[in-house]
């Protein structure tokens, strides 16, 4: 390499306060006030890696599109030009593992940088609208800087979403503009709209809105509380389709909520054997119980706040095979599942998550 050309390299840096600034999101769906961040990160940064938050999930009305979607609804909505310098790319949940999160945002960031020769100390940061406690993360990254970018109008993607999905009739592109949709996303929602999949989430709403009806007249929120049975044996875990809204379709842990007069412990025990008419005597199914941890995310389902207990449940190998099943009560199937088989996009709300917890001894 030349002198010039170094010289020029030089150069083009110097123009820039950033080599790189990170931008964290869920951006369900984009909209104008993400768009100002990205602006102000071109205009500070030679390159602007956007990571899009959980990704790789199942659709639902907190989470409709995929994280190609939204990748595709922020590049729309700049130039050529601009679009060689903004880079997307997949980061998932993990509400229960938060070191591992923050691990793979420095993974997916070195990953980016690495492809680009940078003379001297890279120079990365974190640039976000430290706008509520959805933020938190512009501090969680101290060897990185931080911008924070002041907003003039508040932007709010739940009412954006929850509009298009409670929509009935028509697609009416201003209404979204003026709720502050991007004009890439208000295009994209124009074609979505209609779809089967854009149907299921509008039934999903409307049971979701139903739930919340019933009890919108409380004194208190109420806090909802519920078990799930992580069964395994030989490598298989057990799993159920949902039979219903919301998550129908879905793969999920045998589960549910407890009874007024029942102990976490017997009500998982009942659930799994009403939903997968197991083949395996009570007494057995509760001497098999290993491990108990509880999941109590608040975004972690969209019928309102909702604890759960998880049990592990570990089965002794037999030669005879896997215990007999049966989808039963609101599961439409049950399914024993090769562990390695596992798909975070289908499984419902936190499942995934709650799985991986589970069974972070047994994949380490």
């Amino acid at each position: 390499m030349n002198t010039q050309t170094l010289g020029l390299r030089a150069k083009v840096r110097s123009e820039y306060e950033y080599d790189f600034l990170v931008f964290i999101g869920r951006f369900q769906p984009f909209h104008i006030g993400h768009r100002t961040v990205i602006d102000e990160a071109l205009k500070r940064a030679r390159h602007v890696i956007v990571l899009i938050g959980s990704a790789r999930e199942a659709r639902s009305i907190r989470n409709p599109f995929s994280w190609e979607e939204r990748a595709s609804m922020i590049r729309d909505d700049f130039t050529a030009e601009e679009q060689g310098r903004i880079h997307c790319t997949p980061l998932l949940d993990l509400p229960y593992a938060e070191q591992s999160w923050i691990r793979n945002v420095q993974m997916s960031v070195q990953g980016i940088a690495c492809q680009y020769q940078v003379t001297g100390e890279t120079r990365i940061g974190l640039i976000g609208h430290a706008k509520d406690h959805t933020s938190y993360y512009l501090k969680m990254f101290p060897q990185w800087g931080s911008v924070n970018v002041q907003q003039s109008h508040k932007m709010d993607a739940t009412t954006i979403r929850q509009t298009f999905l409670r929509l009935d009739g028509s697609f009416d592109a201003d209404t979204f503009r003026a709720l502050g949709a991007a004009d890439s996303t208000t295009a994209w929602l124009a074609e979505f709209f209609g779809s089967p999949a854009h149907r299921a989430l509008q039934h999903e709403q409307a049971v979701t809105d139903d739930y919340h009806a019933a009890w919108k007249n409380t004194p208190y929120i109420p806090t909802f509380v519920t078990v799930d049975a992580v069964v395994v044996q030989s490598g298989h875990i057990l799993l159920v389709k949902r039979r219903a809204a919301p998550g129908k379709g879905l793969w999920a842990l045998p589960g549910g909520f407890v009874d007024p007069h029942e102990k976490l412990r017997d009500a998982a025990i009942r659930e799994l054997r009403e939903e997968t008419k197991i083949s395996v005597p009570a007494p057995v199914l509760y001497g098999s119980i290993k491990a108990r941890e509880v999941f109590d995310d608040p975004y972690r389902s969209s019928r309102g706040r909702t604890i759960t207990t998880a049990f592990l449940i570990e089965l002794v190998g037999d030669e005879k095979g896997l215990p007999r099943i049966k989808g039963a009560d609101d599961a439409e199937k049950a399914r024993w599942v090769p562990i390695a088989d596992l798909e975070s996009d289908r499984l419902f709300e936190d499942h995934f998550h709650i799985i991986q917890t589970m069974l972070r001894d047994t994949l380490a």
